[in-house]
């Protein structure tokens, strides 16, 4: 009886196949990626960023290496040797004998479709005499030319042939998996899955103590970083335990005082994990340490980014599942927000309370003394860049004109970040009326400038800002008296509406008054003269407006103007929201579509490994209940402007909410950056059971039915009289 069957492939046939395609998708990609561009261009690159990077670290990493061209070798011999192996697995399998071909009786002996029984006969007299075992011939074949003359000859066999491909009957179907039995044997489990589940075992550790610790500290959070398991020499082959670590790793912990040495909760008391927290504080505290251990601290800082990206990932996945679910812990956004604090200190190589000025090459801790002094207050980078040229150069004084224009340079590099937020609810027909449990979208702009571009700007708006508060303190007065006259104003018309017809003696009086009076009473005089003439010319119009009212076709004529405009005004209205709507769309298939590079700016960083690009985190937060309100937007595509969409569902009770949208740099201390976010919520409108487009009155089917039996008696008549 048919059946099926799943077989692995033991021959190591179709393990080519599977081998061949392997190799193929790794070298095909890795060749566009890998293979060594022109030096000269990397070259060019560099020097173009000499003047402002060249005292980081990671240029002069990047500078050494390029000077080696022993590693452009190594990659060009790595890819060729790939692509040997791909095409020497590519000839093995075209040269592969197909396992499973249709059987064909006719083929094996080698007779034309259709011979006769004596051709057949004569055929397999012949042949079975060459290949018969007993005569020195092969047995297997002299097996398939009695298995072909029985199918052609025998009318069962040539009946099961012609139905099922095979003389004996139908058989098992059989699926090959084109891998060989040594990779799911039990034995070698364990070797095959090491290599699987690194990540996996990190990513279930962040998670343990994210939720075991909602309310996670800086000094928490760096012991779970250091205990991931891409730290320890078992689980990663690029960690190291030195034999010197026993006496390099004390020494350093003794200068850097309290760390936790004696927590005894694991992973924390583990040796790669202790050693791993002390390279990362030695780090952030600048501290000189050995080449063995710089070249151990630099592997740890590279991997810090990454790492603290998958926390933040764990703990907005923890955030989804209790809103969800409920009944969970859901981290706190202090926690979330010390791992991007975490992720800046890491870059800068700064530690949390340091100043942000000590990102700028040449301030040193006795420096900011002249900073922070009651005549300049520069505390934060955009201070800095606020003060006047001579300011900046009398407090900069203790930096010789070179350095100072270095810093200049530097401090012209970072980036100014204009943020510009639109609040609305897509796919509703009023996008701007927020309704409880509606799906909010906060669209925000993103402009990215550098700051010697932008600390103009910022000059001109503190002195705009300045100039506008002189301006109004002045004209404060004005404005008093301005809004008095008004109020004379005002009442003088209330005055003029009820006033009697003027008789000649207090007309004479009035002459009088206004020969002995001032010029405010001329001025005065003269608005009570204008308001009179307004008066009487609104009085016209108001008569005309009345002798028109008997005439009821005009009225009606601008009755229906009106609600034309209206019409037009409602309609101009919904065209616009579809076009937003349109456009909306549009972004997002665009977004869909295009792969836009994460090349953005390289990062100022005097003490990181690597060159870093500029991202940033963007999210929405309620900071007074201290959670998320919309998943933290990783934007590593902003180079000149960015368009991101942040939606969160609106709260279920209607009233006046109070959020923050926050940037945040991944890299740069003291660039972040909030925005108020206030949030209006209505109640939601109730569902329609019956909409009036569907509801079809009675009269007008009665009017239908009377015009169908209508048509039926004219049509019956018709024949009749055609009869």
């Amino acid at each position: 009886m048919a059946g099926q069957q799943f077989q692995y492939d033991d021959s190591g046939n179709t393990f080519f196949y599977f081998l061949t395609s392997f190799v193929g998708l790794i070298v095909i990609p890795a060749t566009y990626y890998l293979w060594p561009r022109d030096q000269n261009a990397e070259q060019l690159r560099l020097k173009s960023l000499r003047r402002v990077h060249g005292r980081c670290l990671w240029y002069r990493l990047r500078l050494m290496k390029s000077q080696q061209s022993i590693v452009p070798t190594l990659k060009k011999a790595a890819l060729l040797f790939g692509w040997a192996v791909f095409l020497f697995l590519a000839y093995k399998v075209s040269k592969l004998d197909r396992e499973y071909q249709e059987y064909n009786p006719y083929e094996v002996l080698k007779l034309e479709a259709g011979a006769s029984i004596a051709e057949i006969k004569k055929q397999y007299r012949v042949l079975s005499l060459k290949h018969h075992p007993d005569k020195g011939g092969d047995e297997a074949m002299f097996m398939k030319l009695a298995k072909a003359y029985s199918a052609l000859t025998n009318e069962e066999s040539r009946n099961n042939w012609e139905m099922y491909g095979n003389p004996d009957g139908p058989r098992v179907t059989s699926f090959g998996i084109a891998l060989p039995a040594w990779i799911v044997d039990q034995k070698n489990s364990m070797l095959v899955l090491m290599c699987i589940f690194i990540l996996i075992n990190t990513t279930q550790l962040f998670m343990h103590f994210m939720y075991k610790t909602p309310t996670m500290n800086m000094k928490r959070l760096v012991m779970v970083l250091t205990a991931a398991f891409e730290f320890d020499p078992r689980s990663n082959k690029e960690a190291i335990i030195r034999p010197t670590d026993n006496i390099e790793v004390p020494q350093l912990i003794r200068e850097l005082g309290n760390i936790n040495v004696k927590k005894k909760e694991p992973p924390f008391c583990y040796p790669y994990s202790l050693k791993a927290r002390v390279l990362l504080l030695t780090h952030l505290a600048r501290m000189d340490v050995s080449e063995n251990v710089e070249e151990d601290q630099r592997f740890v800082m590279k991997k810090c980014p990454a790492l603290l990206q998958e926390i933040i990932n764990v703990g907005c996945q923890l955030t989804m599942m209790a809103t969800s679910r409920g009944g969970l812990r859901a981290p706190r956004l202090s926690s979330i927000e010390n791992c991007m604090k975490l992720s800046q200190m890491v870059v800068q190589g700064l530690q949390e309370a340091k100043s942000p000025l000590l990102q700028l090459p040449h301030f040193e801790e006795e420096h900011l003394r002249y900073c922070i002094s009651k005549k300049y207050k520069v505390r934060t980078l955009q201070d800095l860049v606020s003060l006047k040229d001579s300011d900046r150069r009398n407090m900069l004084r203790f930096l010789g004109e070179e350095k100072y224009e270095e810093v200049l340079a530097v401090l012209g590099s970072f980036p100014y970040i204009n943020m510009e937020t639109k609040l609305q609810v897509l796919d509703d027909e009023d996008s701007n009326n927020i309704t409880a449990g509606s799906i909010v979208t906060v669209t925000v702009t993103l402009t990215r400038k550098r700051m010697s571009v932008s600390s103009t700007f910022v000059r001109i708006s503190h002195e705009s800002i300045q100039m506008f508060n002189a301006k109004t303190n002045k004209t404060k007065v004005w404005q008093n008296k301005n809004k008095g006259a008004k109020k004379a104003a005002k009442s003088k018309k209330k005055k003029l509406t009820k006033k009697k017809p003027v008789t000649q003696q207090q007309a004479k009086g009035d002459k009088a008054k206004q020969a002995n009076g001032n010029v405010a009473g001329n001025d005065v005089a003269a608005a009570s003269k204008a308001e009179e003439d307004d008066l009487s010319d609104k009085g016209s119009e108001s008569d005309e407006a009345e002798g028109n009212k008997d005439s009821p076709s005009e009225r009606d004529e601008e009755s229906d103007k009106q609600s034309d405009t209206e019409v037009d005004e409602i309609a101009g209205d919904d065209e616009e929201e579809w076009e937003a709507l349109q456009q909306s769309i549009q972004r997002r298939e665009r977004a869909l579509l295009e792969t836009k590079s994460k090349v953005t700016h390289p990062v100022y960083s005097l003490y990181f490994p690597e060159e870093k690009q500029e991202w940033w985190w963007l999210y929405i937060a309620d900071r007074k209940e201290q959670t998320l309100v919309s998943m933290p937007n990783h934007v590593c595509t902003l180079k000149d402007t960015e368009e991101v969409e942040l939606k969160f569902p609106a709260p279920s009770k209607t009233g006046n909410y109070q959020y923050s949208v926050i940037l945040r740099s991944d890299s740069f201390m003291g660039l972040d950056q909030i925005k108020p976010l206030k949030l209006e919520v209505h109640e939601a409108k109730a569902l329609m059971d019956n909409h009036p487009q569907w509801d079809i009155p009675e009269t007008e089917e009665e009017e239908d039915d009377q015009e169908d039996s209508d048509g039926i008696e004219e049509s019956e008549e018709d024949e009749e009289d055609n009869d």
